[in-house]
């Protein structure tokens, strides 16, 4: 009794700590940890087993590996058509919703989240309509997403490991489908249809780019003999690209043509000055396989050396040392490791070439250095550095390696012949070996605070079930349906979890519901699998508040979203999820009384 009544007060005072936000999750749930075992709930030799369970292991790998496949270019090659689908809402909404929907199925949700908001914040600005429109229907799609898979989401591997506890045998990797897929359709029509007709339009806050005001950049790409465009002209680079450039002038032969004809034919080692927007030249050098000015030569001693090439935006200061010189007086990248690549002046277009470009007080500059020394080589120059924007350009583009590693890693869990944990865990390794991702980039791509909220939370779920906290909840469930259809406790333990997970983090709701999920289903004398499928459900969807999923949170910025906008559209949602997956949990899941 007195265990019950620690384990109780724990979670009420972690729910409270979850809900408030002072403190952030992980540090709440290690200090859970720390009371229940201190309290003895949980022997000492145990409180940090949860650090080595499976489902850890899983979500950290599985996050290594989404890295992996964005920089793969597999995300960008499937997001190209985006742009062609036309100007109205509707179309806009249900591509990307669907594309985001079917990212999640196969990696992080909040990784496929982040991939897709650059391209709908892009579309909704060049139809002058606000962000928040295509915004929180994209984020309600990567959670929607994440439903249909073992890897689609962090709950759906905790609950996996629950089952393999209860009924020896662990979900395999399309064992969510049946469900998922059916509740993943039947939101993303609904979000597509009619739920972001009910989305305020509300303005963005400004990011640290609109604050300087970031025009288009001047930057000059080398046409190498295998590109694309090497013998073409240059009015046929729309045939090649859907990038929107310009360019200003073509060297060839250290002669320079200002202006060219759209007729000009291109040639292996011209150099063109261009003029465009960073994500308009990603798209134009990796379609066109175009190479960056003197980024190769950087790339390549930098790659010598071990170190790990990345791209950075940054403002020039009032105090830089920059001011009034060049990139060739100031040697740049001799003196200080760093090439620019490109320039970005508000208000103004600018003529010349890059290193013979005065800098001025709020130019942006796209650079490109050893990731490593960014920030103190920025601090050096009297640079202000802007949000990152996770910018790839000229990275090498291996689709088919990631592909092949990430395919072979989901037969692998797919048909049994390995465990997720494992199978995951390799993919990730192979990734960083065959230099898809850095090692660096691995351990940056891991997200801790969900590692040490699920190492934590593990033992603290496992204290609910152990003080029989869990029992004793499922009694109250069962004197609550008594006497009703065994329906009634599904329905109690679906909309219970959909409800916590609205409040905390959806991994915390997924493993605090599902010893009691499974304590319902031994009081009924049931199978525990449709009860834990009602779990993976509702951890899921988080639809009502931007705190219960982080892909809420991260589109509340941009999408200039308040609190309450969030169960406008996320209620009628919930209602629908919940009419569709109960029905569908009883036929492919049933309860066996």
């Amino acid at each position: 009794m007195l265990e019950q009544l620690i384990v109780f007060v724990t979670l009420g005072l972690a729910l409270t700590l979850f809900i408030n936000g002072r403190w952030r999750y992980d540090i709440v749930a290690l200090l859970a940890l720390l009371v229940v075992t201190v309290t003895g709930v949980i022997p000492g030799e145990q409180a940090f087993a949860g650090f080595g369970h499976p489902a850890v292991i899983t979500v950290a790998a599985v996050l290594v590996v989404s890295r992996g496949l964005r920089h793969s270019g597999v995300v960008d090659f499937l997001s190209r058509p985006l742009f062609r689908i036309g100007n109205q809402t509707a179309p806009q909404v249900g591509a990307l919703t669907s594309l985001v929907a079917v990212l999640s199925a196969f990696m992080n949700n909040v990784g496929a989240l982040a991939l897709l908001m650059p391209v709908a914040i892009r579309m909704a600005r060049k139809n002058g309509r606000s962000p928040s429109l295509l915004l929180m229907p994209l984020a309600f799609g990567s959670l929607l997403g994440g439903l249909i898979t073992l890897i689609g989401t962090p709950p759906n591997i905790i609950i996996a490991t629950f089952r393999a506890e209860a009924a020896g045998e662990p979900l395999r990797m399309f064992d969510f489908a049946p469900v998922g897929l059916g509740v993943a359709v039947a939101g993303v029509l609904f979000v597509a249809l009619v739920g972001w007709r009910l989305v305020p339009q509300r303005k963005g806050a400004a990011s640290r780019e609109e604050m300087f005001e970031i025009g288009n950049y001047i930057t000059e790409v080398t046409v190498p003999a295998d590109s694309k465009l090497a013998g073409k002209r240059l009015r046929d680079i729309g045939e090649v690209s859907d990038a929107e450039v310009v360019v200003l002038a073509l060297v060839r032969n250290e002669q320079r043509l200002h202006n060219p004809s759209s007729f000009t034919t291109l040639r292996g080692g011209d150099l063109l000055i261009v003029e465009a927007d960073s994500e308009d030249l990603r798209e134009l050098v990796d379609a066109a396989r175009l190479e960056l000015s003197g980024s190769r030569k950087l790339g390549e001693a930098a790659l010598a050396s071990s170190e790990h090439i990345g791209l950075m935006e940054a403002v020039v200061m009032s105090d830089s040392i920059m001011l009034d010189q060049t990139a060739q007086s100031l040697n740049m990248r001799w003196r200080y490791g760093v090439n620019l690549l490109g320039v970005a002046r508000a208000g103004s277009r600018l003529g010349g070439r890059l290193r013979s470009l005065r800098f001025r007080v709020g130019d942006v500059l796209l650079l490109q250095g050893p990731a490593d020394t960014f920030s103190e080589t920025l601090s050096t120059l009297g640079c202000l550095p802007l949000a990152g924007r996770d910018l790839s350009l000229g990275r090498r583009r291996r689709v088919a390696l990631g592909v092949g590693i990430f395919v072979t890693a989901l037969l692998l869990a797919a048909f049994g012949w390995l465990p997720i944990q494992v199978t995951f865990s390799g993919a990730a390794v192979a990734m960083v070996m065959t230099r898809i991702i850095s090692l660096r980039e691995a351990y940056e791509s891991i997200d801790w605070s969900v590692v040490v909220l699920l190492g934590a939370m593990i033992p603290v779920g496992q204290a609910l079930e152990l003080s029989g906290g869990a029992d004793l909840i499922a009694q109250g469930t069962l004197a609550i349906a008594h006497n009703l259809p065994p329906v009634v406790s599904l329905l109690i333990v679906l909309v219970a979890t959909m409800f916590l997970s609205d409040l905390v983090n959806n991994a915390a709701a997924a493993v605090l519901m599902a010893p009691i999920a499974i304590a319902v289903a031994h009081g009924l004398g049931a199978s525990v699998d449709p009860f834990l499928m009602c779990v993976a459900i509702g951890a899921s969807c988080a639809f009502l508040t931007p705190i219960g999923h982080q892909s809420n949170t991260l589109v509340m910025g941009p999408g200039g979203y308040h609190f309450g906008d969030y169960w406008r559209m996320g209620l009628l949602l919930e209602v629908i999820i919940v009419a569709v997956a109960i029905p569908l949990i009883m036929v492919f899941w049933p309860m066996g009384i």
